[in-house]
């Protein structure tokens, strides 16, 4: 697990881990009670700073002896079903290997399970895989992903606590546009407004038609723009603004 000041959600997710036969904590930068949380469950605490979440989430890998690793963020628990699915499956899977996990993703109390995506959220992910079978690439906001062996899926679901109202959605928002802009501005390619208009429609059509975002009303209404808002906020961050 890799947190940055969440120890009003750390105790509860670390509860649900109490299948596993190690947990390794990577804290980022954390000034809360986290630490002192973490270190209630594990001796293995690592704390840092990284700018960047990619060498982030990597440090907490590699720190990670077991035959199998489950990765969790802090917002995110493992349900019973899921952790009795986790360890029956790892009793005769081979390796190298890697398996998405299905999520139910809640904003507040509302379970949303329509009309994630345009990297604005996911409805699966992989969180089980074998040492060595996934690296996260060097980006601040929703690295690329290097997999290795067969892609298999898990049953069960992983509830994920994503936001607790719209505020929280639209200060997401903010802060994944941030630092998209600044992942823009190092590549040395922030594209187009015209072109990032045109995403805006086509995320917004993928996740409210496609994704059967209007299932869920006016929630499925926001994660739609959202998605769409991503990549030309992100623009205009890259464009007008500088650090």
């Amino acid at each position: 697990m890799v947190a940055r000041n969440e120890e009003a959600q750390l105790e509860a997710c670390l509860a649900c881990l109490d299948f596993c036969d190690e947990i390794v904590v990577v804290l980022d930068r954390s000034t809360d009670g986290s630490a002192t949380i973490a270190r209630r469950h594990t001796d293995k605490v690592i704390e840092g700073a990284w700018e960047i979440e990619g060498p982030r989430r990597n440090t907490g890998l590699d720190a990670a002896t077991g035959d199998w690793i489950l990765e969790v963020d802090a917002d995110e628990r493992v349900t019973p079903a899921l952790a009795r699915e986790i360890a029956s499956v790892i009793q005769t899977a081979t390796a190298p290997a890697h398996y998405l996990v299905p999520f139910d993703n809640y904003i507040g109390d509302r379970r949303v399970r329509y009309g994630w995506g345009g990297s604005w959220g996911v409805s699966a992910a992989v969180r089980l895989f074998s040492p060595g079978a996934k690296r996260w690439g060097d980006d601040r906001v929703h690295p690329s992903l290097v997999l290795k062996g067969e892609k298999r899926w898990l049953k069960e679901r992983m509830d994920h606590y994503v936001d607790r109202n719209i505020s929280d959605m639209i200060q997401r928002l903010d802060r994944y546009t941030t630092a998209r802009a600044r992942d823009l501005r190092a590549s040395g390619d922030i594209g187009t407004l015209a072109g990032n208009i045109r995403r805006f429609y086509s995320r917004f059509f993928k996740c409210y038609v496609a994704r059967q975002g209007y299932r869920e009303g006016g929630y499925g209404f926001l994660n739609a723009t959202f998605a769409g808002l991503y990549p030309l906020i992100s623009h205009l961050k890259a464009r007008l603004e500088r650090d």
